[in-house]
């Protein structure tokens, strides 16, 4: 089967294609990674902001799933076996299929997955071409042994019951993690990775993932296309991080997932699961804007999305209108005539909670004997989509629990509780709903489960089964109840359904008995509520939104530059503005060697320490480093930070010419014999009377948070807390403050892990400002600007460069933050590392020039220092 690219390659000879810009552009180099642009490199047209777009005409959804929507079967004939396949259109849970009637009916979709059929090897390659010409779609043929390790090993046995809240406490309990089967799980989402990569046009084609099937198939994807636009759509619960943390392998797949452009989930409980995995598991800070959520990720904005599935609704009504389903209607009518008909349709699974909805049955038997020969309770079982000793275990149970109620309280020509084996068809589903007064869900854990709306549309009037209902079924309005586990992903926008406890049997009961008992007034109320939900956020509506979203998350792709970064399952792709670059050591020195008058301001804390160090005392390289820096008589050199003055001048006493900056900029001082000056603010700080005591309620409320008392500033640090409540208390620690200190003259903000107040007209910007003042009064005004800082209050700093305008038109200025995030800085270096390579790099080029220039030790002394310039240089 020839790939996209194939075909668009086929044409190059064909002066008629006008269409150009779909020839996939992108290369796979080490370094920067340019997807456009003629040339490459850093002179292309990219670098100029001038990015070809996308060719919108073009783009077509692929859709990547565990299976095809196909059905397969192999027919005997006089030449051989035959292959024949049709389109499994009758499955209510074939949402992939359904999904295109949201999307535009011009729009190509193409299909990815397993085939639900062993195909031999000699036949793959004709059912491959057959399904590409026909169907559209792409099997992935997977040897049994790697469906068993992959499916049910990895996947329905260890990862199903993980994200249903099962942990394999014992041997007996559960299945442990095994490392086989999880490469078992990377090599099937290889070989959907090398499918995807044969028919994707990665310029145009957007890419949409279902289920946790293939939860690393993203980072195999961008890996290869660094601006492949890419969506995941969980199916499942997402586990709270107190049970996800448990999985060995939950950074690999959380960074996986942070390799998309857009990640759904079926409620806001399922997406806060995720994101409090990502703030614990990875620092990453998330935050809502414009009622998008949005995680910061190297440069990318990953969005969450929150959409509840929806069913079918044409497909319902159309199997609704069919002949066989009125009459198996009719059938079913007169078989629990008489009856009250309470229906429940499960999967055979442990988390189904049929055992528990069975006991629920029998007690609501024992307390209401009035009910006894009246109420039925038919419930249908779909076959098991894995095997093993759970599932035997739990149909053991169940048949258990079925026949002890039927004994007890069942008699000639009434058993309450029907058990029906599947599968059964979907006429037989709808006839069920169509006879039942209340449909009961009692799933203990469940993803979303879509029988409530596929029962409240069956429950709707139709012609046919209304004939074939007769009296009492048809009308204008229909009449339903609903009994739903309020642990599933459907009770949210269920308002008028009973929402229960599975746990908690009395309860179960007693909303099976008001579901059975209601006044058909109440349920026609209750009907239309639901009814309205349903019919407005069916399939078509869930799919149109989130290709809206895909296509909105998508749209900064073609406005950044970007390269891959990491090995194997930890790669992700770095993305910056055009202007945005990380600083080159090599441009910086040459052009510190070539100017004259230079200013050097560098915040401390996270730009030249690490965050996570204990002792947070400079090391004898940094003392070194500042010291040549400070010993060159063109420099200025000034540490620039919120620490207290006793501190900084305790840490820096070994470095006598480096000039102090503490508080923010409160206290300055040019070297260690001059005496530090303040700022001209208002020296009242009565403020800090009423702030102490706030800070202290918060910290005695919050386990690892401390105050930081300056003799400026007050600062509240969350470091060490648990980082969901720290980031919480911050907030309202915030609010608090700003209400209270409303007309006093400070400035209530929010830094990395910190609340600070401080008194207003003192700020880092304010600094620069001040010592640019200074040197220009001298006649020295600045030809080379250095500023790297890592937080908030360094955009101060870098704001306050960009918008002066009294440096010299010639001057170098390299304002520089810390790690890839979006800032008022032009340039980047990735760590604190970096950042301390980058200065020895510029001491050294210092020393060099200081040497005299004919001396042999001197000319070696100059030979080695430039070489560790050298060896620090990194070209972007």
């Amino acid at each position: 089967m020839l790939s996209r690219s194939c075909f668009n390659l086929l044409n190059l000879d064909d002066y008629s294609v006008t269409d150009r810009a779909r020839i996939p552009k992108l290369m796979n180099v080490p370094g920067i990674i340019t997807d456009f642009g003629g040339g490459g490199g850093e002179g292309g047209d990219e670098e100029k902001g001038e990015v070809s777009p996308s060719v919108k005409n073009g783009s077509r959804r692929i859709i990547v799933a565990n299976q095809l929507p196909v059905k397969a079967f192999c027919k005997d004939e006089k030449e051989g076996k035959k292959w024949c396949f049709e389109w499994d259109r009758y499955a209510l849970d074939t949402l992939i299929l359904q999904l295109k009637d949201g999307l535009s009916p011009d729009l190509e979709i193409v299909y990815v997955g397993c085939l639900k059929a062993d195909v031999e090897l000699n036949d793959q390659e004709e059912v491959a071409n057959f399904l590409w010409e026909k169907f559209r779609c792409v099997p992935t043929f997977l040897s049994l042994d790697l469906i068993n390790k992959y499916y049910h090993g990895f996947c329905k046995h260890y990862l199903w019951p993980l994200f249903h809240y099962m942990l394999p406490l014992t041997s007996s309990h559960g299945v442990r993690f095994d490392r086989s089967n999880w490469l078992a799980y990377v090599s099937a989402n290889k070989i959907f990775a090398d499918k995807v990569y044969e028919v994707i046009n990665p310029d145009d084609d957007y890419v949409w993932i279902q289920d946790y099937h293939l939860m690393v198939l993203p980072t195999m994807l961008r890996k290869k296309y660094s601006r492949i636009k890419v969506g995941f759509f969980l199916h499942s619960p997402f586990p709270s991080s107190e049970i996800y943390r448990t999985l060995p392998v939950r950074d690999e797949i959380l960074r996986a997932l942070l390799n998309c452009d857009l990640v759904g989930f079926q409620t806001f409980d399922y997406a806060r699961h995720f994101l409090s995995c990502c703030s614990r598991m990875l620092g990453l800070d998330y935050q809502s804007k414009r009622g998008y959520i949005g995680i910061d990720y190297f440069g990318r904005t990953v969005t969450i999305k929150i959409l509840p599935v929806g069913i079918h609704m044409g497909q319902i009504q159309n199997v609704m209108s069919l002949p066989d389903t009125a009459k198996k209607a009719k059938e079913l009518k007169e078989k629990y005539e008489g009856k009250i008909v309470l229906l429940g349709i499960d999967d055979m699974d442990m988390f189904k909670g049929i055992g528990l909805k069975f006991l629920a049955m029998g007690h609501l038997l024992e307390q209401s004997p009035s009910l006894r020969g009246r109420v039925v309770l038919v419930q249908i079982t779909n076959p098991p989509r894995s095997r093993g000793n759970d599932i035997r275990a739990v149909e053991e149970e169940v048949k258990k629990i079925a026949s002890e109620i039927n004994m007890k309280y069942g008699k000639p020509g009434y058993e309450p509780i029907v058990c029906i084996n599947g599968p059964v068809s979907t006429q037989d589903k709808i006839a069920h709903y169509a006879i039942s007064e209340c449909v009961v869900v009692n799933a203990v854990r469940d993803g979303m489960n879509l029988v409530p709306y596929e029962y409240t549309v069956s429950r709707e009037s139709n012609n046919n089964l209304d004939k074939a209902l007769g009296p009492g079924f048809n009308g204008e309005r229909r009449k339903s109840m609903i009994v739903v586990s309020e642990f599933i992903g459907c009770s949210p926008s269920l308002s008028g359904a009973i929402r229960v406890n599975p746990w908690d049997i009395e309860s179960v009961a007693t909303g099976m008995t008001s579901g059975a008992m209601m006044n058909d007034r109440e349920k026609e109320l209750r009907h239309e509520k639901h009814y309205r939900y349903v019919s407005s956020h069916d399939v078509a509506y869930w799919a149109r939104s989130f290709d809206q979203d895909l296509k909105r998350a998508c749209e900064e792709h073609y406005h950044k530059r970007c390269w891959g970064i990491g090995l194997g399952l930890g790669f992700r792709v770095v993305a910056l503005g055009p202007n945005f670059k990380k600083l080159s050591v090599a441009h910086i020195v040459s052009s510190y060697k070539l100017t004259n008058s230079r200013l050097i301001l560098l915040d401390y804390d996270g730009t030249m320490l690490p965050e996570d160090k204990v002792d947070k005392a400079p090391s004898a390289e940094v003392i070194s480093i500042l010291n040549g820096l400070c010993s060159d008589p063109k420099n200025i050199v000034f540490i620039v930070s919120g620490r207290g003055r006793d501190t900084l001048s305790k840490w820096f006493s070994p470095c006598p010419e480096l000039g102090l900056s503490a508080e923010h900029g409160y206290f300055t001082r040019w070297s260690k014999d001059s005496d530090w000056e303040s700022r001209p603010v208002p020296a009242d700080l009565d403020w800090k009377k009423v702030v102490l005591p706030i800070m202290k309620k918060y910290t005695e409320a919050t386990d690892g948070s401390s105050i930081e008392q300056k003799e400026s500033a007050l600062v509240w640090h969350h470091l060490e807390a648990d980082p969901d409540f720290g980031i919480w208390q911050a907030k309202e620690h915030l609010d608090h403050l700003e209400s209270v200190l409303a007309n006093e003259p400070v400035v209530v903000k929010r830094g990395q892990h910190i609340v600070e107040v401080k008194p207003q007209d003192v700020s880092k910007g304010l600094v620069f400002q001040s010592l640019l003042a200074s040197m220009q009064s001298k006649g020295k005004s600045p030809d080379f600007v250095l500023c790297i800082g890592d937080d908030r209050s360094d955009e101060d700093m870098f704001e306050s460069i960009a918008s002066n305008n009294s440096l010299p038109d010639n001057a170098e200025v390299f304002a520089c933050t810390v790690g890839q995030k979006p800032s008022m800085a032009k340039y980047y270096l990735d760590d604190p590392a970096e950042v301390v390579k980058m200065l020895q790099g510029l001491s050294a080029a210092s020393t060099a020039m200081q040497l005299p220039p004919k001396s042999p030790v001197h000319q070696v002394a100059s030979v080695e220092d430039l070489s560790i310039v050298k060896n620090h240089a990194s070209f972007v």
